[in-house]
């Protein structure tokens, strides 16, 4: 199956995002692609963490998840719709960070909410998530035609027993939509990728912003797609665009039989 991951430099404007993300699917699909990986927060990087409640939505609800189940059904492919905010009936001062899959027929297959919440303050950055998100608590997987998915978004990627926990049985490719920093992904953006990709003997594809937004933020960009040995198959990295790869079945079978690591496991 041919995967494609889009880089997106959002802005805090909704509609200009959707735009963006519904002409760079439709590059991904004129591309082949069966299943397209959207970034985090693709529909908004506002100029403050607070900026999400004004345009969060209801679950089922709204023209972020409007716009992502009619792309899916026009292109007929799978959508992993990157991150969108989603009100809660209990916590009006958050909202969930959250990673919905759209099936070929626009429908919506899982969805996903952010685990892990990045914190991080080097004198000269400070970010917290956790101001203005609530975490989930559910590893998720979805069946995308031919392959089992594991999701993740972002600051996931540094904890690999969410990764040990989706490998039961094990995926075929594990998502990362991201809105990683300059700093902390020019450090440890790719080795964290990469890792995850040999270490669970599966595809990566990792779907970032990537570049200058709006409110001065910069983050790293990045997009690639990482095969089951480690070797980066496609990147792209900084500005808006695709990137694409196949999914081999053949290849995760080679590696899996050639170096049984994952059958080796005892913790």
């Amino acid at each position: 199956m041919k995967i494609a991951a889009i880089q997106m430099v959002s802005t805090p404007r909704v509609d200009d995002n959707l735009a963006a993300a519904r002409r760079l699917v439709a590059q991904a699909a004129a591309g082949g692609a069966q299943l397209v990986v959207l970034p985090e927060y693709f529909c908004v990087m506002g100029r403050s963490d607070r900026d999400k409640l004004e345009v969060a939505e209801r679950p089922g609800d709204g023209v972020v998840q409007r716009m992502l189940a009619e792309t899916a059904r026009e292109h007929g492919l799978w959508l992993i719709g990157g991150t969108l905010p989603l009100k809660t009936d209990d916590d009006p001062d958050r909202v969930l960070n959250a990673n919905c899959v759209y099936a070929p027929d626009g429908t919506l297959a899982v969805r996903y909410d952010k685990i892990h919440l990045f914190k991080f303050d080097n004198g000269r950055e400070c970010y917290d998530e956790g101001s203005a998100i609530r975490a989930g608590d559910a590893p998720t997987t979805v069946q995308a035609g031919e392959l089992k998915v594991g999701l993740s978004v972002c600051y996931d990627l540094r904890f690999p027993e969410l990764y040990r926990g989706l490998m039961h049985p094990p995926c075929d490719l594990i998502t990362v939509p991201a809105a990683f920093t300059y700093t902390t992904g020019l450090a440890h953006w790719e080795l964290l990728l990469r890792a995850r990709a040999v270490e669970n003997q599966c595809y990566v594809a990792a779907a970032a912003q990537g570049g200058t937004h709006e409110n001065g933020r910069r983050t790293y960009g990045h997009s690639m797609i990482v095969d089951p040995w480690g070797k980066v198959l496609d990147v792209l990295a900084e500005g808006e665009g695709v990137v694409f790869a196949d999914v081999d079945a053949a290849h995760i079978a080679a590696v899996r039989t050639q170096l049984p690591a994952l059958e080796h496991r005892r913790v």
